[in-house]
């Protein structure tokens, strides 16, 4: 960037643990379907995900969330650990209230504990107006009065499961072979 001086600058993040060679670490998926599917209001937004897609079948997958209003939002950010440990630690949950989410990705996986995770990340407007963004807490989030529709891409023939990364020292969503 020539001629600039001064200004914000990137932040950068240190990883705590040693980098693996292979960067992308990914699976291909022999098929997979796509589902347009309506958050029901009232729900959390984990409810509103998981369980139509479990009735169908589908317990990994690609959302957008194209966008709708929340009785409430809540999130966090995530901030370099100021330990060192990890490569991030998430703040304390932010409260937004009645906000609308402009748009969202989220993934379904599995957890640690082997139960469904939805993680998800959103750009979000505050009910001051206000342009947010961040992880969004899905079981604290209950979905509006209206719908919010989303697209799924339901991922077949491998799993999404959270592992522990020794890179970030945190755990993270990773392609898997399927378990049984």
């Amino acid at each position: 960037m020539q001629g600039t001086t001064g200004g914000a600058r990137p932040r950068l993040l240190f990883h705590p643990g040693r980098s693996n060679p292979v960067r992308i670490n990914a699976l291909g998926a022999p098929s997979a379907r796509h589902v347009r599917l309506a958050l029901e209001p009232g729900r959390t937004l984990y409810e509103a995900i998981v369980e139509p897609l479990a009735g169908i079948g589908i317990r990994n997958a690609s959302l957008t969330i194209l966008g709708g209003t929340f009785q409430r939002l809540s999130y966090c950010v995530a901030p370099p650990d100021p330990s060192g440990r990890a490569v991030i630690a998430y703040t304390a949950p932010i409260d937004a209230g009645m906000a609308e989410m402009v748009f969202g990705n989220a993934t379904l996986g599995v957890s640690l504990e082997n139960k469904p995770l939805v993680h998800c990340h959103a750009t979000i407007r505050t009910g001051d107006g206000e342009m947010r963004g961040g992880h969004i807490l899905t079981e604290d989030c209950i979905v509006g009065v209206d719908p919010i529709p989303a697209l799924v891409t339901g991922l077949e023939g491998f799993d999404v499961r959270q592992a522990h990364d020794p890179e970030t020292n945190i755990p993270l969503l990773q392609p898997m072979k399927e378990s049984a």
